[in-house]
């Protein structure tokens, strides 16, 4: 099954809107000089089918009272989140060239009083999941209807207050939330199994009492479907874990560990990404 989804997320080809918000992460990389690209790449399609299809949001209204709250806990994939923000129009596109530069609201990580869109600040792992699991107890307290996504990077997942967040969320059954782990195998200095193995990654969720669900990260008619399934606030909260590539979309970037962050990128990299995306 694993290796199934594994091999999809490889060869399932990329559409024109996924590849026009790729050239927007490099827009941004371009303007920068520096950023995480790979892990933006392995998530980008997990936040397009969120804003296009699933979340209830209003770019003209962030603050909308009964909008669904999205967090990205892996704060590092920001060009990501970004890239889909600018393209739904809660800021304009153009905003992204001045991305990591001096008064610019685009930091390398996403910072809730300088951005529009933005539901917590992250950047230190481990924190959104705890955050997201608040805004669902939130939810039910006052008797409304919104839901809560939390997106979570499989390295972050070493963290423990990720499980001790797990562990409140099933005790509680926080129906109403999702969490979607970004699993492309790889954190910052290598595969995460030479680091700290997560399988039997399904049966981890399933044992901490969580329903859990497969699905090719990369596949928006697949997500679309598996993330906007209706919820209800009382049951087992949920675990999509989301089979992706590093660096998805440029061939010198999938699965690669340079291309996880670069403190300088220059303007030859930047014309060579352009002219290789791979699907």
């Amino acid at each position: 099954m694993t290796l199934d989804y594994v091999q999809r997320a490889n060869e399932i080809p990329l559409d024109l809107k996924s590849k026009k918000l790729r050239l927007l992460v490099l827009d941004a990389l371009e303007g920068g000089g520096r950023g995480h690209l790979g892990p933006a790449l392995s998530l980008l399609e997990i936040v397009r089918a969120l804003y296009d299809s699933v979340l209830l949001h209003d770019p003209k209204s962030p603050l909308l009272p009964i909008r669904d709250r999205f967090i990205l806990s892996k704060g590092h994939g920001c060009l990501g989140l970004y890239a889909v923000l600018a393209d739904r129009g809660y800021f304009p596109t153009s905003d992204l060239k001045d991305f990591c530069r001096f008064n610019s609201n685009l930091g390398g990580h996403p910072e809730r009083a300088t951005l529009p869109g933005i539901e917590f600040s992250t950047g230190a792992l481990g924190h959104g999941l705890s955050v997201g699991i608040g805004m669902a107890m939130a939810a039910r307290l006052r008797a409304e209807q919104w839901r809560t996504f939390v997106l979570l990077g499989d390295g972050e997942l070493n963290e423990g207050s990720v499980w001790e967040g797990a562990m409140h969320a099933s005790q509680h059954q926080l129906g109403a939330l999702t969490v979607i782990v970004d699993f492309n195998r790889m954190q910052a200095s290598g595969e995460v199994d030479s680091i700290v193995s997560l399988e039997p990654l399904a049966s981890k969720w399933k044992a901490f009492g969580f329903e859990v669900l497969e699905v090719n990260g990369h596949d928006i008619v697949d997500l679309s479907r598996v993330l906007g399934s209706s919820r209800e606030p009382f049951g087992k909260p949920r675990a999509v874990i989301a089979h992706t590539v590093k660096g998805k979309g440029f061939a010198s970037a999938e699965n690669s560990t340079v291309w996880h962050h670069k403190a300088k990128i220059s303007r030859d990299e930047i014309f060579l990404l352009r002219n290789e995306m791979s699907r």
